[in-house]
């Protein structure tokens, strides 16, 4: 009993450390996050409502949300050797916060896992059902993560991992490209761009992405 009181007590002081460097790092440098990228990937305009506009988007009313969120809380303390035994890993590190003002780019990978061969590779998990091929999203996700990885550790990242846990677990492999990594340093500048000048940036081109957005109500 006192052995998980005490791990309970180091893992929310581990929690409280990272929030402390996440807001101190970004009052020296202003960096996104992945999620940030994500958003403006998804439609430009939420970007600017929420960083320009500062109009909140109370996602912590959507299930989808709150069961993502659940399911990253759970995997924090299950055991993973499944997945990690079939990846290939030899050592990995939870809930690791990374910032490059480089790459003026910081975030919370799920797992950082050291491979057979010498590379490095994040693992995020989705509260998603198994699908064939990864979201656009989370494969730009992954990138962003491989890119913090590079730059923090100094070693090699070709692959990294989306599970797709509803329903049991699904593992997708993202290869790391120079196309996809290009494209992400275009996203990033294209997002700093719009927070210097404060452009309304055209909405998205997709009807469907409208339908589960937030904003919906006052984007004319």
């Amino acid at each position: 009993m006192n052995n998980e009181i005490d791990a309970e007590a180091e893992e929310l002081e581990r929690h409280d450390a990272v929030v402390r460097q996440w807001l101190s790092d970004h009052e020296r440098t202003p960096m996104l996050t992945p999620s940030e990228v994500l958003e403006y990937v998804y439609c430009p305009r939420f970007i600017w409502f929420m960083n320009v506009q500062h109009i909140p988007q109370h996602e912590e009313k959507r299930f989808k949300v709150l069961k993502g969120r659940e399911v990253h809380q759970r995997r924090a303390t299950e055991n993973r050797d499944y997945l990690r035994r079939k990846i290939g890993a030899v050592k990995r590190e939870i809930e690791v916060y990374l910032a490059s003002p480089q790459l003026r780019l910081r975030g919370i990978v799920d797992e950082i896992l050291w491979l057979k061969d010498g590379s490095l590779a994040p693992l995020d998990y989705k509260y998603t059902a198994p699908r064939q091929a990864v979201f656009k999203t989370h494969e730009m996700q992954i990138v962003l993560y491989a890119m913090l990885i590079r730059e923090v550790y100094q070693q090699p990242v070709t692959r990294g991992f989306v599970a797709y846990v509803r329903d049991g677990n699904q593992l997708l492999e993202v290869a790391i490209t120079d196309q996809l990594v290009a494209k992400a340093h275009q996203f990033i500048h294209a997002i700093f761009l719009l927070l210097k000048t404060g452009r309304v940036p055209a909405r998205t081109g997709s009807k469907m992405r409208c339908e589960d957005c937030c904003y919906r109500n006052i984007c004319v």
